[in-house]
């Protein structure tokens, strides 16, 4: 074989192959650069450092948190309760509002929230507390099912077993793809906020660089030959460093020399375009979260009529629908406390966004005459009367 190698035609032409085959060069723009996902990271960057996503959820944490709540059975609406008392004062630094304000504001930042009830083992607990979502970890059991919570600090871990009542409340989001985990609004609103932090980001350094498109100095040498050598290259890019970039530096006039020359740029349709693709990823976020743009002051939006309708859609879509999944879920863990069947709700009675609304429901029932009392409690969400209280 080796012998018939070197007899090949020395006419034959060789061919080379490559493990790689050929390369063709392109140019283009970069690989699109997405912030991490995990909870630390978005909330750094979709609450901590955007206006738009930090007021969204303030917004609802905080509206949602200032609703009523009421505690009744199938027979009774209570006005003192232990559950109730625990509520009020859930712990010596907390009152009913903080703690509700962070359980919400965790559930919209990563999708879950957690309660921790502390002390009253044989009864209704002492203390509620509300869990940081990126510390806890759900353990599930064999069959899938939670059999416990790691919360770890640091170092430090400790877990919590869930028994027959579980010392943790867990409330999560909707999730399509993931069995003990809840998904945020602020996870559907990644893209968005990456898109409006950058345009912010790049805001700031068109007003670094006195708020004036850039240009090109353009150098010609002797009869428009030559170039720059590396030590006047090095001296040009220092004294527009350090004397033509930054608002201090804004109007400054620019002394140009050995055949130096300003060429400026106008702005492209991309840059005239910015500000519509920023006001456009804010309304992304507040969609995410389900507050009307209006609400948060952004321009250009005439989705409501007026402010009180968008108010009172914000009420009636967005914050009513998660304090209410919220207390109930609350309220079914406390119960499996006091050993009772009792309900968690808001009260929609005093909910001054709903006032008109609720007016003209009560109204409606009270002048059905066809239905009777115990139908008409019912509609109007109030507990049956007793035998007592109906004689």
């Amino acid at each position: 074989m080796l012998l018939d190698f070197f007899r090949r035609d020395a006419t034959t032409p060789e061919t080379k192959a490559s493990a790689t085959g050929p390369v063709m060069a392109w140019h283009g723009v970069g690989r699109v650069a997405w912030s991490p996902r995990d909870t630390v990271s978005l909330t750094r960057s979709g609450f901590a450092g955007n206006p738009v996503g930090f007021r969204s959820v303030k917004l609802i944490a905080e509206a949602a948190a200032a609703l009523p709540l009421v505690l009744q059975s199938a027979t009774e609406r209570f006005e003192s309760h232990p559950v109730l008392s625990l509520i009020r004062s859930p712990n010596a630094a907390q009152g009913r509002a903080e703690l509700f304000e962070a359980l919400y504001g965790q559930l919209l930042l990563s999708g879950n929230g957690y309660v921790e009830a502390v002390g009253g083992e044989a009864g209704v607990p002492l203390e509620l507390h509300v869990l940081r979502p990126d510390r806890m970890n759900v353990v599930p059991g064999a069959d899938g099912w939670p059999v416990g919570y790691e919360y770890a600090v640091g170092a430090r871990k400790h877990r919590f077993e869930v028994g027959e009542q579980s010392p943790i409340c867990h409330v999560k989001a909707f999730h399509p793809q993931d069995d003990h985990y809840g998904f945020s609004p602020l996870q559907a609103a990644a893209m968005a906020i990456d898109v409006h932090n950058s345009a912010s980001r790049w805001s700031k350094a068109l007003l670094d660089n006195a708020a004036r498109p850039s240009g090109a100095i353009v150098y010609r040498g002797a009869e428009g030959q030559g170039s720059l050598s590396s030590d006047q290259y090095d001296r040009l890019v220092g004294e527009m460093e350090s004397h033509h970039q930054g608002a201090r530096n804004a109007g400054r006039p620019m002394l140009l020399e050995g055949g130096l020359d300003w060429k400026p740029m106008g702005f492209s349709p991309s840059d005239m375009e910015f500000q519509k693709t920023k006001e456009a990823a804010a309304r992304e976020i507040a969609l995410a979260f389900g507050v009307p743009p209006m609400l948060l002051g952004i321009q250009g939006d005439a989705t409501y009529a007026n402010y009180q309708e968008a108010h009172r859609a914000f009420y009636r879509l967005t914050v009513l629908p998660l304090a209410t999944r919220v207390s109930a879920s609350v309220g079914d863990w406390l119960a499996g406390f006091a050993g009772e069947e009792i309900t968690l709700k808001p009260d929609l009675d005093q909910v001054p966004a709903l006032s008109g609304e609720r007016d003209a429901q009560w109204a409606r029932v009270a002048n059905a005459e066809f239905l009777s009392a115990a139908e008409k409690r019912t509609l109007l969400g109030l507990p049956a009367l007793s035998e007592d209280q109906n004689e």
